[in-house]
């Protein structure tokens, strides 16, 4: 499987380790960087370009690390279609791909053991999305408020 990568300089050294784990089990790694540690690099830079890339190819996946995980959450969630959660257990990152078919998950470096990550980002990768009528509505409405900015509209009652 391709597996787009992006971090900052707060997760650079678990991004590395990642970047590794994720080649010695056969997938095809995209590191979109940084390439070396550099204190003051920006987050956005190295996150949209791998939610971006996420996005252009269907059926890929995405990992994007920080400090805390959410301002890289919250940047790769602006990119169109995408679907990022914020996990820091490898049972967040089940649901996250079971119930909301999430393409990228952020992880927290300075909140998360190299091993928990490397157990996050493997169930992340191992889990389908159940495509349950339930999550498929809800998604659906998601997907629709983001296309028309249109709100859903609540069971028994018009638009607001």
């Amino acid at each position: 499987m391709r597996i787009h990568i992006g971090g900052d300089h707060a997760a650079y050294d678990l991004k590395t380790v990642l970047v590794e784990h994720l080649t010695r089990a056969g997938h095809d790694v995209v590191d979109h960087g940084p390439a070396q540690y550099e204190a003051e690099d920006d987050y956005p830079v190295f996150v949209l370009r791998a939610a971006a890339a996420v996005a252009a190819e269907p059926g890929s996946l995405g990992v994007v690390l920080g400090g805390s995980g959410n301002g890289e959450q919250i940047a790769a969630n602006k990119v169109t279609g995408i679907r990022a959660a914020l996990a820091w257990a490898p049972e967040l990152a089940a649901l996250a791909r079971r119930h909301n078919d999430a393409q990228v998950v952020s992880i927290g470096a300075r909140f998360t053991s190299e091993q928990v990550a490397t157990q996050i980002v493997d169930t992340f990768v191992a889990t389908d999305f159940t495509n349950e009528p339930r999550h498929a509505r809800r998604l659906g409405m998601v997907t629709a408020y983001e296309k028309s900015g249109e709100l859903p509209a609540r069971p028994g009652a018009s638009r607001d």
